[in-house]
């Protein structure tokens, strides 16, 4: 009777609202995750001993722990103080928190790619620590990291899937709903699939594309 009152289209269309959920989510997270990230980034590369340390132990734990118990910890932790936390607040707070720890780790070689002599050359301008980082070794680093940064994009497109767990209604838990209603989970789950490679596929290419661009560029310079 179920399987009736759904179409194809029906199937569809429900499953198009959750990838415009999962996409909106992947785009908060990065860019969210993208500011935070360049913040611990610089702890990470600071002179001050006690702000490296607090870097490193944020990373620590954000790539230590699974992304689940991290949701868990949000979404229940929070409850258990008196917040009020809805599964959209808990989800893009989890992602963006893990997502700043990678990005920072990926930036850090990036910028620790750059020559030293560049550090050293920016000192003898009388520039400030932040200044030398800002006009001298940003700029170089920035042109190395761009491929990884995209190609990580990947990776929150598809950490999204897990915030189903915590009733986030994006493409999985709506695939998971209507694969309970139509009971075609093949079809449903299979649709689902290619909603991610949707997502996904352009994000690697694109990574694949501007690491031999830029990698050959560099090569020839």
């Amino acid at each position: 009777m179920m399987m009736q009152e759904f179409t194809l289209w029906d199937i569809i269309h429900n499953l198009l609202n959750g990838f415009g959920w999962s996409l909106l989510l992947s785009l908060i997270v990065f860019v969210l995750g993208g500011i935070c990230g360049l913040l611990i980034l610089m702890l990470r590369i600071s002179k001050d001993p006690i702000l490296q340390k607090i870097a490193i132990v944020y990373i620590e734990f954000f790539q230590g722990t699974p992304l689940l118990v991290q949701l868990f910890m949000t979404f229940f932790g929070l409850a258990l103080l008196g917040f009020d936390t809805s599964a959209w607040v808990a989800a893009s707070f989890s992602l963006t928190a893990y997502a700043a720890a990678y990005f920072a780790e990926i930036w850090r070689g990036c910028v620790q790619s750059v020559p030293v002599g560049q550090w050293e050359a920016a000192g003898s301008l009388a520039l400030s620590r932040f200044q030398q980082f800002r006009y001298v070794i940003l700029p170089q680093a920035l042109r190395i990291a761009i491929a990884p940064t995209v190609g990580f994009s990947v990776q929150i497109v598809k950490a999204t899937a897990v915030t189903s767990i915590i009733g986030f209604t994006e493409l999985t838990k709506t695939g998971s709903i209507l694969a309970n209603a139509t009971f075609e989970p093949f079809l449903v789950f299979g649709l689902v699939a290619v909603g991610y490679f949707i997502l996904c596929f352009p994000l690697s290419a694109l990574a694949s594309y501007l690491e031999k661009k830029l990698h050959g560029t560099t090569s020839h310079t």
